[in-house]
């Protein structure tokens, strides 16, 4: 059996030194999703305890078209945290790179929540929970080798979650949320590494739409006695639209969101 505890140890400790550990499937085969939401609920505990502030969910491979790659075929959440998520000015931002271990880059869709999220499969009616949706860059990042884990061993391990950039919001409200529901499945969302082109990425590779990934978010949580629902105030992050691409310093990524009424974002990597 699992012993979540000095799993929990474990991925603290790679975490806070910024390196890598063993898949925890290496040592124990039988180790499940459940296990890893155990684990994930015990090192949210502890980080708690520490001072951690959580601010919100991230929810993690809602992409399917790279399911295959990775070799996890199901969605997963975990917290973000206030130092973990920041804000970027006129949609420019930099982050450090030191904390993070073999980090990558997602563009996604970010919502702000005025209400809590109702269980349910209609986007009108989970937008009527929003306050506002950005741009958002989630820098994700790998505790295991290579990026190779299953679906519990990168649950367990913060949901992969390194650092979130939230750029200008939009209001969602009476006057547009039928437009927006009806383009988010549809938009496309380009990233460039400075001058090059890098990936191109369509609404609808997130589970359908970035609003149906709310959706998945719900169930989880109604399944999960032990984790709060999401409530007003909580910023959700809803998966990346295109694959998750390896950064380094000095980079500058850019983002696009086509006919989605966001202003991209620009990102800057550094060193320390």
């Amino acid at each position: 059996m699992i012993d979540i505890e000095a799993a929990a140890d474990r991925l603290i400790a790679a975490y806070d030194a910024a390196t890598t550990v063993p898949p925890i499937i290496a040592d124990a085969p039988d180790f499940s999703v459940a296990d890893g939401y155990a684990v994930l609920h015990v090192i949210e505990a502890r980080r708690r305890a520490q001072g951690w502030r959580p601010v919100g969910r991230k929810i993690g491979f809602t992409n399917r078209t790279i399911w295959p790659r990775y070799g996890v075929y199901q969605p997963m959440w975990a917290h973000v945290w206030s130092h973990t998520v920041h804000f970027a000015a006129d949609g420019h931002s930099s982050l450090p790179l030191s904390a993070f271990v073999q980090p990558r880059i997602e563009p996604e869709v970010v919502f702000k929540l005025k209400a809590p999220l109702p269980q349910t499969d209609d986007p009108l009616a989970l937008l009527a929970a929003v306050e506002w949706m950005a741009p958002g860059f989630e820098i994700v990042q790998s505790h295991f080798p290579d990026w190779k884990f299953t679906a519990a061993d990168c649950t367990a391990a913060f949901g992969l979650h390194g650092a979130l950039v939230v750029g200008s919001p939009v209001a969602v409200d009476s006057t547009n949320r039928a437009a927006i529901a009806a383009v988010l499945p549809s938009f496309q969302v380009t990233l460039s590494r400075g001058l090059t082109f890098v990936d191109l990425g369509v609404g609808a590779n997130v589970l359908d739409s970035p609003a149906l990934a709310l959706a998945h978010l719900a169930r989880l949580l109604a399944d999960q006695p032990l984790s709060p629902k999401a409530a007003a105030g909580e910023i959700v992050t809803t998966g990346t639209i295109t694959d998750a691409w390896p950064v380094t310093a000095g980079e500058v990524w850019t983002s696009g969101y086509g006919a989605l009424a966001l202003k991209g974002l620009t990102l800057r990597f550094t060193a320390q």
